[in-house]
């Protein structure tokens, strides 16, 4: 499939980044249909000219004029949603995703589909801390990473579809990794790093913390503020991956804590200066985005 002007897209689940992927295709031009479960959602949606058309139930209609369907739910319910619905879908749509989580996903998906349609997965690595579609943004695409996770199943042409896809809404990098290889990256530079803000936030009780907070602390925790409905699906669903970058956090940071107490100093500043070349990576990356 090429994406041209005539494409007509559902998004299911009308949240953050739903919404967010709906203002960037209206903003191209594209036709742009919702089901969601919140008809106050599909009213402002409607209102704000986030999209044409939409549904608060899994409209049969609606779903079957679709040639590309972004389902942006939760792992668990994205898997009852297709097993249930995938009657309903156009035949030759594509079908894709936003889920954090890709191989609890994508062979389920791909074992139970319809085999006149095909399931291209990808994973938009942007977000915000509030939630629903009163915040969504598709500036947060802007600089940020578009990873598509192909399988043996997948043909060429919904590859290149679904890249495009990630292009159209503006994402700075498109990349490709198997769904195994996107868990284990996703364990750490994600899900780690979600974790330790948590933990962060949580192992010390000191009162009054936001009279003597600085920017570090603030930078560190931010992502702290946390969906935990989500997150703890996400953790669970990737849990030896992540279990593996906890294991690997908590020896570094064991070294660090016998370089203290032993008062190494070069030991500890060598481990800041190779910290330091590495951030450094990830600024000449932002440079070009």
């Amino acid at each position: 499939m090429t994406l041209d002007k005539d494409t007509r897209f559902l998004i299911v689940g009308l949240g953050l980044l739903g919404g967010s992927y709906a203002k960037a295709l209206k903003k191209q031009g594209f036709s742009v249909e919702a089901v969601t479960r919140s008809q106050s959602t599909i009213d402002y949606a409607l209102e704000q000219g986030i999209i044409d058309g939409g549904a608060a139930f899994p409209d049969p209609e609606i779903i079957g004029r679709a040639d590309f369907v972004v389902l942006a739910m939760y792992p668990q319910t994205l898997l009852d949603w297709v097993k249930e619905h995938q009657r309903h879908f156009k035949p030759g749509a594509l079908i894709t995703d936003v889920t954090g989580v890709k191989t609890c996903v994508v062979k389920p998906v791909q074992q139970m589909l319809r085999p006149d349609v095909e399931f291209i997965a990808a994973h938009p690595m942007a977000g915000r801390e509030t939630l629903g579609v009163r915040n969504a943004d598709d500036s947060i695409f802007r600089g940020a990473n578009y990873i598509v996770t192909p399988t043996e199943k997948n043909t060429p042409q919904a590859i290149e579809a679904c890249e495009e896809l990630g292009r159209v809404l503006g994402f700075a990098r498109v990349s490709r990794l198997t769904p195994e290889k996107h868990d284990e990256m996703i364990g750490f530079v994600s899900q780690l790093t979600h974790a330790i803000a948590v933990a962060l936030m949580t192992c010390n009780d000191i009162e009054g913390l936001e009279k003597y907070t600085g920017d570090s602390f603030r930078d560190l925790t931010r992502i702290a503020k946390i969906n935990d409905e989500m997150w703890s699906e996400l953790f669970l669903a990737n849990r030896e991956a992540l279990l593996e970058q906890m294991d690997q956090f908590t020896a570094q940071f064991a070294v660090m804590r016998q370089q203290l107490a032993a008062g190494d100093r070069e030991g500890m500043r060598d481990v800041m200066r190779r910290s330091t070349v590495r951030r450094k990576a990830l600024e000449k990356q932002d440079e070009r985005k």
